[in-house]
């Protein structure tokens, strides 16, 4: 797997963890003090996020950061 798959990987999973929780793109962006296409990015493995911006995502979700990987 190389790491395009896997930046789409770790974005399916906040895609699916935040669908669960109800929550649009938007919402959450609001939630954690980001603009929504920082979130959408994110969720399409676009980006490399810090580990601070994951944290931060984490937090927003109500979720351990370690929810994102197997």
């Amino acid at each position: 797997m190389d790491k395009n798959e896997k930046l789409i990987k770790l974005g399916l999973k906040v895609k699916s963890i935040r669908l669960s929780k109800n929550l649009t793109q938007t919402e959450l962006a609001n939630i954690i003090g980001k603009d929504h296409p920082s979130i959408n990015r994110l969720e399409r493995g676009k980006i490399n996020p810090s580990y601070i911006f994951l944290l931060e995502v984490a937090i927003g979700l109500d979720v351990s950061i370690t929810d994102f990987f197997d």
